[in-house]
């Protein structure tokens, strides 16, 4: 139906009569001329219903059709407007326009205030602002020769970094791939491990969207197998964020034995790494700690989720990590909280989540799909979580 499938379809209609006061399935069936019977397959997502049925479902729970069948809608026009101009700066990186560039010195702490909007979730600055700074760093790289050359390129690579993390967010999944492979190919021309490591890390992005968790599994595998011996505080860091991330894929794709396995691993590098931000990634005791919270949640094992939530009670994030990171924290902890039937302290760690990262929040998935239940379970009477998902468009 449009690409929506009868499930999702039964689950937004489910969230919407929630938020419509709670009302009842027998009042809906007042006020649309839908029978009961009839709501409740298409909440179940048993049965699609027909085109007219839907516009009266949509009526009767004072939204539309197109929201039921769509979901979310674009939440940050700011974001949506730069795009163009994004597109079309990596439209000719390898012929770029005549124009100025900086000396690498100034290019470098422009990059830096780029990654820092990345890791601290301010899409919108982010977003408007990388284009032209994509387009100058592609003349550096064109421009420049040796070691200057692999300097150009590193920053390029971070920056280009930076820019998925926008396209990405946004939903734009084939931009989003394109700037990956460009990252990857700004990183071979640097010859650095650590960096292709970096973007090794971030392509996992593309086999998420695609749903492709044993491809992306072993493209974390061959490029941990690819890391020289972890002799360096940089080395040890980028082959940690690998483990890290193939940690979460495994878990995603039902994997425990492996997952615990890069978990391990991770945290031997880690012991050695302190925390802070290496080409982009933050890796550190810490962050593995907020990555085996995110493993236990991908696992939806009870025990193991009672065992993270026991242990979110005795530790915070530290304040000084990024927020992106400490709010995707209490996202997984509110999901682990939700799904031990805790659902006022699922809604209290999102708000948490909401105060460190808001745009993060707003834009993340898992996040819409926990409001959306959370208001099912409230049924609509919790108006401060009324609120909040109305602002996410989770309902």
């Amino acid at each position: 139906m449009r690409g929506t499938s009868a499930a999702h379809l039964g689950y937004r209609v489910a969230a919407a009569r929630a938020a419509a006061g709670g009302l009842t399935r027998a009042e809906v069936a007042d006020r649309s001329g839908v029978s009961v019977s009839m709501i409740r397959q298409v909440e179940g997502g048993t049965r699609n219903p027909s085109d007219v049925v839907l516009t009266a479902l949509a009526r009767a729970l004072h939204t539309t059709p197109e929201h039921l069948l769509g979901g979310p809608g674009r939440t940050n026009s700011r974001v949506h407007r730069a795009i163009p101009a994004l597109q079309a700066a990596i439209a000719s990186y390898d012929l770029p326009e005549d124009g100025p560039v900086r000396p690498l010195h100034e290019l470098t702490a422009v990059v830096e205030e780029m990654t820092q909007a990345r890791v601290n979730s301010q899409y919108s600055m982010l977003a408007e602002a990388i284009a032209p700074l994509l387009e100058e760093l592609f003349r550096a790289v064109d421009r420049t020769t040796g070691a200057e050359r692999h300097r150009a390129a590193h920053l390029l690579a971070l920056a280009l970094r930076s820019a998925d993390a926008a396209a990405y967010k946004y939903g734009y999944r084939d931009l989003s791939a394109r700037l990956v492979e460009l990252m990857r190919w700004a990183a071979g021309i640097t010859e650095d491990p650590a960096l292709a490591a970096a973007a090794a890390y971030v392509r996992t992005e593309t086999f998420f969207a695609t749903g492709q968790l044993a491809t992306g599994l072993r493209a974390l595998q061959q490029a941990t197998d690819r890391m020289p011996p972890p002799v360096t505080v940089l080395l040890a860091a980028a082959e940690a964020a690998l483990h890290m991330r193939a940690a979460v894929v495994a878990g995603r794709a039902g994997d425990p034995d492996a997952a615990r396995l890069h978990l391990a691993e991770a945290e031997r590098l880690a012991r050695d790494v302190p925390e802070r931000l290496y080409d982009g990634t933050a890796v550190g005791l810490a962050s593995v700690r907020i990555h085996q919270l995110a493993v236990a949640v991908e696992l939806a094992d009870p025990a193991g989720l009672n065992r993270a939530v026991a242990e979110a009670g005795r530790w915070a994030p530290p304040r000084d990590l990024p927020a992106e990171r400490r709010s995707h924290y209490y996202i997984d902890l509110g999901r682990a909280q939700g799904a031990l039937g805790r659902p006022g302290h699922a809604r209290d760690s999102l708000l948490v989540a909401r105060q460190i990262a808001p745009q993060h929040v707003r834009e993340h998935g898992q996040v819409r799909t926990e409001l959306a239940t959370l208001v099912r379970l409230s049924r609509g009477r919790d108006a401060e979580l009324l609120a909040m998902a109305r602002w996410a468009q989770a309902v």
